[in-house]
């Protein structure tokens, strides 16, 4: 905060998912409200009365809207509620004695809401100047290393979505193929929706919760990012990516895994291709070095794709087939965090990284996508650590 200047911040947002409202308060789950923070001072929440005890669950001290005055307020201003909140930003920050200066304001929720919000509280309170902040943010910078309680919880997360692979894994074993078809004991077709709805109730049942999973089939595995259409029927030799990204229930830690799977058997090209995506795995992870620029783990998976005949980002920028991503992403509260691990990174990584390594390869035209994902922590001894505790075997034997 000294360094941007800031004499306080204030994380404001509704919903139940505020990431760095979460961060902030100990991952309290309240629907509203706000925090603030005074530069060398501890932070403060400010909820609606309803929400004070659940808010206390932070360990922050905490405050209702009435303790600060709002109900005077509100009557003050004759009911006008945009008024009201416009004045009680000031009367927050003065009540916590922030000098005048610049205040930062962070979180989530209605664009339209907040940018109306800023320009009303800005006018009404002339003495503090309201910014918000791109490139590097405070937030960015904090999340990119985590203390133990976090590994903790990314640990726990990581054991149960690697429970949920396994079952998936074993759920679709339990079918029999009808031709190329893969069908349940009545002759039923197994569809991805099917799938997903098992993938769901299996993730709750470990008290996770589902952020829109990849389960993608022949070309629709050709485009990384293609979720897979629910009515599709699996069919065998095909390749499916499954990327499951799931977070703890309410809003939490995520875990981040891909793999590439095979029903009964795998297509010669499928076969061939995995292979190559599981060799880069292995160079990424065979590259990594303590406080390494994060790109040249990249630049190792790139010359191998390209040494094998594969457009990169690289050596082909806009390329739509081959290696067309990054290798990695930081891993928490959000699901991209930093550090970036692309091949124009500034980003370094060092101990309390978590950070995912997922090469791929893609040419949709010929009917597949590869992708193999692990989630791995940077130690304080300079290793790294899959924490993504599930095999990486391509085909799924029928037992049906």
């Amino acid at each position: 905060m000294e360094a941007r200047g800031l004499e306080a911040l204030i994380v404001v947002g509704e919903g139940h998912v505020n990431v760095i409202r979460s961060y902030m308060t100990n991952g309290a789950h309240v629907t509203g409200g706000m925090v603030v923070k005074k530069r060398g001072a501890a932070p403060v929440m400010i909820v609606n009365a309803m929400e004070t005890e659940e808010a206390a669950q932070s360990g922050l001290a905490v405050f209702s809207l009435y303790d600060l005055g709002y109900a005077e307020l509100i009557t003050e201003v004759d009911g006008d509620a945009a008024k009201a909140g416009a004045l009680f930003f000031g009367r927050v920050l003065e009540r916590f004695d922030v000098p005048a200066g610049k205040i930062g304001v962070y979180g989530e929720g209605a664009i339209h809401r907040y940018l109306e919000l800023v320009k009303r509280v800005s006018e009404a309170n002339p003495q503090y100047q309201f910014i918000g902040e791109d490139g590097m943010t405070i937030f960015d910078d904090a999340f990119q290393t985590k203390d133990a309680d976090e590994i903790l919880r990314l640990r726990s997360v990581a054991a149960r979505t690697s429970q949920v692979l396994g079952m998936t894994w074993e759920y679709i074993a339990s079918h029999r193929a009808d031709g190329d078809r893969v069908v349940d004991t009545d002759g039923t077709p197994l569809t991805i929706g099917a799938v997903k709805r098992f993938v769901r109730r299996a993730l709750l049942d470990h008290d996770l919760e589902d952020t829109d999973m990849i389960f993608a089939q022949g070309r629709d595995a050709g485009f990384p990012h293609s979720r897979g259409e629910n009515e599709t029927v699996l069919n065998t030799g095909e390749a499916i990516v499954f990327d499951l990204f799931p977070r703890e229930i309410g809003g939490g830690y995520h875990h981040d895994c891909t793999r590439t799977w095979s029903i009964s058997y795998a297509k010669p090209e499928i076969q061939a291709a995995y292979d190559l995506v599981m060799n880069a795995y292995e160079v990424a992870v065979d590259n990594f070095r303590p406080n390494m620029p994060a790109k040249a783990m990249q630049e190792a998976v790139q010359d191998y794709f390209e040494a094998h005949g594969h457009p990169t980002t690289r050596s082909k920028p806009g390329t739509t087939v081959g290696y067309v991503h990054s290798l990695g992403h930081g891993l928490g509260l959000e699901i991209h965090e930093k550090p970036g691990i692309g091949h124009l990174s500034k980003d370094k990584l060092q101990a309390g990284n978590v950070i995912t390594i997922e090469p791929g390869l893609y040419y949709p035209d010929a009917g597949y996508g590869i992708r193999i994902e692990d989630t791995l922590i940077v130690t304080d001894s300079g290793e790294l650590i899959s924490l993504t505790d599930f095999h990486k075997e391509l085909v799924i034997p029928l037992r049906g």
